[in-house]
């Protein structure tokens, strides 16, 4: 058994969304993404299935032109290989579910962007 607490040593940071691996099990990857507002993760896909659940505050999330207003408590699943952008409305704080297969490197990458 591996715990965690989504809200320890949350920090956030300027210009890139902050993001954190909380742990992993067998099959995924659980990571923290710490947005401020007005932070933006550009159009991108992944290779392999996600789920975005809202833990704080609201977020854009658009997918082929459309945008989803995602606030807290909000969940959504993402088959791969489908372009998606997000825009954080206010600081809001997002976990990401990855496959374990995916890498945590792309996300960053894709934030620092």
């Amino acid at each position: 058994m591996e715990t965690a607490n989504i809200y320890k040593d949350l920090a956030y940071k300027e210009g890139s969304p902050a993001i954190t691996v909380l742990f992993q099990t067998d099959a995924t990857k659980e990571v923290r993404i710490a947005f401020k507002q007005g932070q933006h993760m550009a159009e991108h896909q992944t290779p392999y299935p996600i789920t975005v659940a809202m833990v704080e505050g609201a977020l854009d999330f658009g997918v082929d032109g459309e945008v989803f207003q995602l606030a807290k408590g909000d969940m959504l699943n993402l088959d791969g290989g489908v372009p998606h952008d997000l825009l954080a409305k206010s600081d809001c704080l997002v976990r990401l579910t990855l496959s374990k297969s995916d890498s945590v490197q792309r996300v960053k990458d894709v934030a620092a962007s």
